[in-house]
């Protein structure tokens, strides 16, 4: 039977009856292990196929690429992807019998804080007195996996959530307001968390250096404010399953 012969036929016996191979259903796979990366990091993505014996294969994407390996008849490629530093997207096609499947692979950047800093302004109060307190953190992504709490001592003072209205990477700084009715001790500190676990990763969180703040008044001596009064500290912690 001709090819022109199979033009009446429906769809399925065109496939089967009229030209073998040319329209062969085949499938494209992208798979990397990970929701997200941390910036900067490298990753390795395999692109596959189904297709017994493609005429092309690649992995499309804008970062610097290395093929590390590959399958005699080019089923599957092995790509090492170099320093990822925002959200992408990947593009894994092949071609077989003329036809060109793809499949797309979205990846996510994070960036846990490193560093948070506390300030009061001002640093020595009188009784009464107003005072604020500000916290400030390294650059973090994504900011929707943020949670700021300021301390006075182990009290919670605020919480703060944020909404991710930006792709890149961001410095966050929160402030809190509040008068000095008391001649107590008055130790602050900032904690950020970044919960990554929505994406099966971690959770890390950052603690900033702790603050006293220097109260004076009647009956009050006046003392000098202690600007460390414990070390600050990045921790990494491991999600139990």
């Amino acid at each position: 039977m001709s090819y022109f012969g199979c033009w009446g036929l429906p769809m399925a016996l065109l496939t089967l009856l009229c030209c073998p191979g040319s329209a062969e259903a085949f499938e494209v796979y992208i798979e990397f292990e990970k929701q997200v990366v941390e910036a900067t990091e490298s990753l390795k993505i395999n692109c596959s196929t189904s297709c017994a014996e493609p005429e092309l294969g690649d992995l499309e994407t804008h970062l610097v690429k290395t093929m590390l390996d590959q399958h005699p008849k080019g089923r599957w490629k092995l790509f090492l992807v170099s320093n990822v530093s925002q959200d992408t997207v990947f593009l894994c096609h092949f071609t077989c019998a003329q036809k060109q499947q793809s499949r797309e692979l979205r990846i996510r950047v994070y960036q846990p804080p490193t560093e948070v800093t506390l300030t009061l302004w001002p640093q020595r109060v009188l009784l009464g007195e107003a005072f604020t307190i500000e916290c400030k953190t390294s650059a973090v992504k994504p900011l929707e996996s943020l949670t700021l709490t300021l301390l006075h001592g182990k009290k919670i003072l605020q919480i703060q959530t944020f909404e991710d209205s930006e792709p890149t990477l961001q410095e966050v700084t929160v402030t809190f307001n509040s008068t000095v009715s008391t001649k107590d001790s008055l130790n602050f500190s900032c904690q950020a968390e970044l919960d990554l676990r929505p994406y099966g990763e971690n959770i890390t969180h950052c603690i900033s250096k702790s603050q006293l703040l220097d109260v004076y008044g009647h009956g009050i001596q006046p003392h000098h404010m202690l600007e460390e009064l414990l070390a600050g500290e990045c921790l990494l912690h491991l999600v139990v399953a």
